[in-house]
């Protein structure tokens, strides 16, 4: 089984519908928006998969304990996990509010920490299991603005090292997606002259889509990527910057 966190929309959305077509159950959680998750799991089935949406707010220590005991019980633990939610609230730092700081840290980098820990157990127990955390290529290169964003997916590329070489000899690997700048809500915000402006600085000349960060995870779920592990991988059209 495999849980995807965020998944209602853009990469989570197609992260799940790639592992539901690999042959997962796909669960995907979402904070607020049901209507999305519902039709992603839609076409899930459409498409002959299996598929559940699941209301849980990563930041809530209740909803992920509650989610961890459900899926122990309906499907015997998670074997794959896809730590994808994340939020903005964008802001200079040194106007940003602390809640807009705390709200951003505690979705991407909290939220990655809790649902993890929740499902873990039971990789380590059966000796096998895979752990995606998206990251972004502003934990690389930075961006006015997000100050918030960027320190909580640069900590992911620490905690994503530092957890492969915990649970390695139990058969779990950890690895992390950093995608650049792919055709999501998440990108919205941008004006014309600065998509413009980074789209110079794509070789590939065009911004990504969800569906060429999916492959990639679903490589890194299956036992051909058993030494890869530890690593952050930049899917991001060889952006210079």
């Amino acid at each position: 089984m495999a849980l995807v966190s965020g998944a209602s929309r853009g990469i989570g959305r197609a992260i799940g519908e790639r592992l539901a077509a690999d042959g997962y159950h796909a669960v995907l959680t979402y904070r607020a928006d049901a209507a999305g998750a519902e039709a992603a799991v839609a076409a899930i089935r459409a498409a002959g998969g299996s598929a559940e949406a699941v209301k849980a707010d990563v930041t809530s220590a209740a909803d992920i304990a509650a989610l961890a005991d459900r899926l122990d019980k309906e499907h015997e633990g998670v074997d794959v996990l896809v730590n994808n939610a994340a939020v903005l609230k964008n802001g200079l730092f040194a106007l940003m509010s602390e809640a807009s700081w705390n709200l951003v840290i505690d979705t991407a980098l909290g939220g990655t920490a809790r649902v993890t820990k929740a499902v873990m157990r039971g990789m380590l127990r059966r000796r096998w299991g895979r752990i995606v955390n998206i990251s972004s290529l502003a934990a690389f290169s930075g961006s006015a603005g997000q100050t918030n964003y960027s320190a909580a997916k640069g900590a992911l590329v620490a905690f994503t090292k530092s957890l492969a070489a915990e649970v390695g000899a139990f058969g779990v690997t950890v690895n992390a997606i950093a995608p650049g700048f792919v055709e999501t809500e998440m990108i919205s915000f941008l004006t014309k002259e600065v998509r413009e402006d980074f789209l110079k600085r794509v070789p590939v000349q065009r911004f990504g889509r969800p569906e060429d960060i999916a492959p990639f995870v679903s490589f890194l779920c299956t036992d051909g990527a058993s030494y890869l592990t530890g690593q952050t991988v930049r899917i991001d059209g060889g952006f210079v910057g």
